[in-house]
């Protein structure tokens, strides 16, 4: 990523989504890198920002931690630029800015840092606006990491597990944002929130499922995502399920998913332009 100092990240109309809930093992890093994946396989160019401290999604896509010398921690605190940090992967149109073992302690060391909260923004508004899309892996809490990625980013998309306790940590989420949105980034918004990790054999998913949609409406988007083996398996062989397996019904409810990701984005970009 080339940088170009004052430019803003907006020449090919940038969406920076932060991929965000605060409860571990709900699907978030797993959405995040099939979601781009589809995004890539349909031509658009984009970005991941693995902003967790474990890592998960630069495991995911095959970076090795000896290649994650300079990575979102460096770029966080102001060591490194961007373009620095920011590595290609196998899958042509994605790129990636990995994370590091230093990031589990970027936490303590923003509380000293002028302008914290702003810190990711101020640095991907000094890169090139190459990238359609920036998908910002944020870790499971509510710090200042995630403090970072909703003030950088334009919307929030929250994967949310079905199961019993889902509607309650959605709305500490979504309070966050609200804080966040009159604090910080006037601008975000609810992308949108995908259902993850559902079993139709399952009473209680469709249950939760229904109750999520009744809460939220429209923002809940239709494609679920099912529980599935292949999904599980595919990170441990460095690649997305899209991937290791195109055809299995993981693959094939992240295509579905990121048809609708478009779709929406038109409808924004059409709200824009008539605003």
């Amino acid at each position: 990523m080339t940088i170009h100092e004052g430019k803003p990240l907006n020449n090919r109309e940038t969406r920076i989504f932060a991929i965000a809930n605060q409860k571990g093992g709900v699907g978030k890093t797993t959405t995040t890198i099939n979601l781009a994946t589809a995004l890539a396989a349909i031509r658009q160019k984009v970005l991941i920002i693995d902003l967790d401290p474990q890592g998960n999604a630069s495991t995911g896509l095959g970076i090795r931690r000896e290649d994650r010398e300079c990575n979102s921690y460096h770029v966080l605190i102001g060591e490194a630029e961007v373009g620095d940090a920011v590595q290609a992967t196998e899958i042509p149109g994605l790129s990636i800015m990995p994370s590091g073992v230093d990031l589990s302690g970027a936490e303590i060391e923003l509380v000293n840092l002028e302008r914290r909260e702003y810190r990711l923004k101020e640095t991907l508004r000094d890169g090139g606006g190459e990238y359609d899309y920036v998908l910002i892996d944020c870790p499971p809490a509510l710090g200042l990491l995630t403090i970072n990625a909703l003030v950088a980013a334009q919307a929030v998309l929250v994967p949310l597990q079905c199961e019993f306790y889902a509607l309650e940590g959605l709305s500490q989420l979504v309070n966050t944002i609200e804080r966040v949105k009159a604090g910080f980034n006037p601008g975000l918004e609810l992308q949108g929130i995908v259902l993850t990790m559902h079993d139709q054999r399952n009473n209680l998913s469709g249950l939760v499922a229904d109750d999520v949609r009744q809460h939220f409406g429209d923002k809940v988007y239709k494609t679920m995502i099912p529980r599935n083996v292949r999904v599980s398996e595919a990170p441990s062989h460095g690649r997305p399920v899209i991937i290791y397996d195109l055809n299995c019904p993981g693959s094939r409810a992240y295509l579905s998913l990121a048809g609708e990701v478009i779709h929406r984005e038109r409808r924004h970009r059409e709200r824009g332009r008539a605003a």
